[in-house]
């Protein structure tokens, strides 16, 4: 695109309307202007009962060496989560997310350390009672893992019923992510979509 061409970008509609039958858009890398749409036959999740994280993640949060915000830098959080060698998130990806951030459908956790620069954080999408973590970036140590734990905490007290990862890794399943069927994970966003809950942070 060329800095006087529009903005190319997936409509917030189609972008939900994705999200509910269980799919999630994807490039194939930052300058890419074409987007894919993809499943999974094992869906990764984290129960929200089951989360966790390390005592040392754990000391830094009691030690108060970050804080948090939400929702006040969504696309410098997504340009940060596009900011790697190889990555997904194009310019029209975080076009989309921007918007459909405006729409009130997608949300940032922002981890700032004491100078109150951006030290890491997430975003994902609500639906429902459902979130759908997109990804996630760290400047700073154990920042990521610290916006993980105040998801969480956004998540579990606003009650939401479904947490999705879209894939099972193993760095996530240090914070209790699984693997489920493509089937039990339909079964588990329906519900959640049948609910109502609001990213709303304490």
């Amino acid at each position: 695109m060329t800095p006087d061409s529009p903005q190319k970008m997936i409509p917030p509609d189609i972008l939900l309307d994705g999200y509910r039958r269980g799919l999630f858009p994807m490039s194939e890398s930052r300058d890419d202007d074409s987007v894919s749409w993809f499943t999974a036959r094992k869906r990764g999740i984290i129960p929200i009962h089951s989360f966790k994280v390390s005592s040392n993640v754990k000391r830094i949060i009691r030690q108060k060496r970050y804080h948090c915000r939400v929702n006040s830098s969504f696309r410098s959080v997504v340009e940060e989560c596009a900011n790697r060698d190889t990555t997904w998130i194009s310019d029209v990806i975080i076009n989309s997310y921007e918007m459909l951030h405006l729409a009130g459908h997608a949300h940032s956790v922002e981890i700032f350390d004491r100078d109150n620069n951006l030290a890491g954080g997430l975003y994902g999408v609500t639906l429902g009672a459902a979130f759908f973590g997109e990804s996630m970036f760290k400047i700073s140590p154990e920042a990521d893992k610290v916006a993980l734990w105040h998801c969480h905490q956004i998540l579990k007290k606003n009650g939401f019923a479904l947490w999705d990862t879209q894939f099972y890794t193993e760095h996530l399943g240090r914070f209790g992510c699984i693997e489920i069927s493509s089937e039990e994970y339909a079964k588990r966003l329906t519900d959640a979509l049948s609910k109502d809950a609001a990213f709303l942070s304490f």
